[in-house]
């Protein structure tokens, strides 16, 4: 049954066992509740607080969060501004939303370009799928990076002790990661992914979030045994930020990306930057990711 709810902030929206809420500060998703009314969405706090926002016109961090464009320097604060903007709702329905942010005297002092940015929320065949159109609506390229940032419950059941899940991913993920350090993309590491499981303990994100810029992947799934699992599947997204706040946070964001932070020592242009979509006048560039809840008897462990 497709149910439909809500405020002028915040629409609710439900079907095939998934209820759903979003937010039009940020477009952000605020509420994922599977068919036993159990929230896998992290619901904010004090370790975290946010829910799932949106990542742009940067990923991560800038070196001293400024960056050059044109001899002038700007500054833009870690992921951007779309996250803390008022989108504006263009459609709501009872199986999903669309909402959307255009540049404005606001953006263009951070960032000096046009674009109009989309997102779709729709629950549709058992998964919600977040869809983002991406256009340049000016008359130079748009350099730009977007990302989405889900934060999970973990443990995703009361009492499965953390150190019980894991992530399996589609495809091997031999090739290096990187890590964070003040905010900058550290030097390559060795994989923590072995025969494409990636275990999952506390003090895995001691040095911040895993980075995967190499990414074969195109899915994943999230589980430990006896619970649910979630598999997160992904389109024009090219990598992967997996991360908790060190100290034993209960979540764990999940973060399909086409972007990330300036590696450390970075010191080019906004449109030299490692991982920039450059999305020429006039044309457009769709990502997206979806999620589907999998009962316990078909995570395989």
């Amino acid at each position: 049954m497709a149910t439909e709810s809500g405020t002028a902030d915040t629409h609710q929206f439900g079907r095939d066992g998934l209820s759903v809420a979003v937010t039009v500060r940020g477009a952000e998703l605020v509420s994922i509740r599977d068919g036993g009314g159990r929230e896998l969405l992290w619901q904010a706090g004090p370790e975290w607080p946010r829910h799932s926002p949106v990542l742009f016109p940067i990923v991560g961090r800038l070196h001293d969060d400024h960056y050059l464009h044109e001899g002038d320097s700007y500054r833009l604060g870690q992921h951007g501004f779309a996250r803390d903007m008022e989108f504006a709702w263009t459609d709501k329905s009872s199986t999903g939303c669309r909402l959307v942010l255009r540049d404005s005297a606001e953006s263009r002092a951070l960032y000096p370009f046009a674009f109009q940015l989309e997102l779709a929320y729709a629950i549709e065949g058992g998964a919600l799928t977040a869809r983002y159109r991406l256009t340049n609506t000016g008359d130079v390229v748009l350099p730009a990076a977007l990302g989405a940032h889900p934060g999970f419950a973990w443990p995703i059941l009361p009492g499965v002790a953390k150190e019980a899940h894991e992530v399996r991913f589609a495809r091997a993920e031999n090739a290096p990661v990187h890590r964070v350090a003040n905010g900058l993309l550290t030097e390559e590491a060795v994989s923590p992914v072995i025969d494409r499981v990636l275990r999952l303990e506390p003090d895995l994100f001691a040095k911040d979030a895993l980075v995967f810029t190499q990414l074969a992947s195109r899915s994943l799934r999230y589980s430990a045994r006896g619970t649910p699992a979630l598999e997160i599947a992904w389109e024009g997204f090219e990598q992967l930020g997996i991360w908790s706040k060190p100290g034993g946070a209960p979540f764990l964001c999940i973060e399909p990306w086409h972007g990330f932070a300036d590696p450390a020592g970075f010191a080019g242009t906004l449109d030299e930057k490692p991982g920039m979509m450059r999305i020429p006048p006039g044309t457009s560039r769709d990502l997206s990711w979806s999620l589907r809840v999998l009962p316990a008897e078909e995570t395989g462990g």
